[in-house]
């Protein structure tokens, strides 16, 4: 897994969700901090946001997980 592509991609959508780094934290149970180190590439997030924070941002799982959108032959590739 590639964190600098990851926490970029979670930018990306967090932005085009309209939210703040405090806003989407805030949603989550989380800190700023926490989704500023995801951002930086620094950490991944905890398992146990990887639901929540898919569903806030509008992406899979796998979109997630790869750091970009993956269309449905490279998920099934993956699997």
């Amino acid at each position: 897994m590639d964190l600098i592509k990851i926490g970029a991609y979670i930018a990306e959508k967090r932005r085009a969700q309209g939210l703040t780094q405090v806003e989407l934290a805030r949603q989550l149970g989380m800190s700023d901090k926490s989704v500023s180190k995801w951002e930086r590439g620094i950490c991944f997030p905890d398992i146990s946001v990887l639901i929540p924070l898919t569903e806030i941002l509008n992406i899979s799982l796998y979109d997630l997980l790869k750091g970009e959108k993956m269309n449905k032959k490279d998920v099934e590739e993956t699997l």
